[in-house]
């Protein structure tokens, strides 16, 4: 006789830039939830696949399938952020530390926009739970745009980002795309809410885990049917951009791959000193009033359809100002 199959009974599918990673590390410190080690394994995204990225990122991407294969083939008991599989058994060989859990658990954030994921967890895992955690879509794509700036892959400003996403016909995955089409909610719940019950649905806001992580935990747990007096350590915050001062030196660094040389290279007593001279916070650099008007305009008609779906007000993430044409870049 065969062992049955280990397999993810809840998903926290997004957004991304939501506090996906949050949850995912607090939920793993559950003695009663097994976290999947690999955060983003994107199995179930079938869009998310190497040749489907634009030639700008392929070598990256290239550099990170080869990373993922040598830590697929190891132990997985080490935690690990990103990943592209794509095939049942490796995905599968994700969960085989799993023991007598009671909820086994998997988080990629791009599931919530994918076109297919919804269907595609529901076709093998139909009493999964799901978990979906949204921000402000403006607040959430300025985000990325930090981290865009931290990881090197773009050194513009936030406004040419915007119109560089809005000339895109290039619906290839990469810099520009999908962008903007993340924060558009609306669409995305509806395949959800489709292919799943409402009560294996559980959504909530990245306010209010930033105002009330402990509530918001006590809500999750109790949704997933374990232990709701556990209490997480919540202190760690995760991804905090830190942006380069030089943009456009440390695009070129991290391009070529020069980047962690040059790191491992300082002497250990300058390092801090170092990159406080290279890097300051995400936190110091703010939203132009305009950028922020022209955002909350372009997500308007989504954001009131969203408030009907869910029943609930959203009329805070509308708080911007008069809306305002999109300037010209400079």
């Amino acid at each position: 006789m065969t062992a049955p199959l280990t397999l993810p009974n809840f998903f926290i599918v997004g957004a991304p830039k939501a506090g996906t990673t949050s949850l995912w590390t607090c939920l793993d410190q559950h003695p009663q939830i097994f976290m999947c080690p690999l955060k983003e394994p994107s199995y179930f995204a079938s869009e998310l696949r190497p040749e489907n990225f634009t030639d700008e990122m392929r070598p990256r991407i290239d550099r990170e399938m080869r990373a993922l294969q040598r830590y697929l083939h190891g132990d997985l008991r080490t935690k690990r952020f990103g990943g592209l599989v794509s095939n049942w058994e490796e995905y599968l060989s994700l969960y085989r530390n799993a023991g007598d859990e009671r909820a086994i658990g998997e988080a990629t954030a791009s599931y919530l926009w994918s076109a297919t994921a919804a269907r595609n967890i529901a076709a093998r895992i139909p009493h999964a739970r799901i978990i979906i955690n949204l921000r402000n879509p403006v607040d959430r794509a300025y985000s990325q745009y930090l981290q865009m700036l931290t990881a090197g892959v773009f050194r513009g400003t936030f406004r040419e980002l915007l119109a560089a996403s809005l000339d895109c016909r290039d619906q290839r995955l990469g810099i520009t795309w999908p962008l903007l089409d993340y924060g558009r909610y609306a669409p995305q719940l509806e395949r959800y809410f489709s292919e799943f019950p409402r009560s294996q649905i559980h959504i909530s806001y990245y306010e209010e885990l930033q105002r009330s992580p402990q509530r918001l935990m006590a809500q999750l747990l109790t949704f997933l049917g374990v232990d709701a007096d556990f209490v997480p350590d919540l202190s760690r915050r995760h991804h905090e951009p830190s942006v380069p001062r030089l943009n456009t030196l440390a695009y070129l660094l991290k391009r070529s791959g020069a980047w962690p040389y040059l790191r491992r290279l300082a002497p250990a007593p300058l390092g801090p000193r170092l990159r406080s001279l290279a890097v300051r916070g995400g936190r110091s650099l703010q939203m132009r009033p305009a950028d922020r008007a022209f955002l909350t305009n372009y997500y308007r008609e989504d954001i009131a359809r969203l408030a009907v779906l869910l029943n609930r007000d959203l009329s805070c993430w509308l708080d911007a100002g008069e809306a305002a044409p999109l300037l010209a870049p400079g």
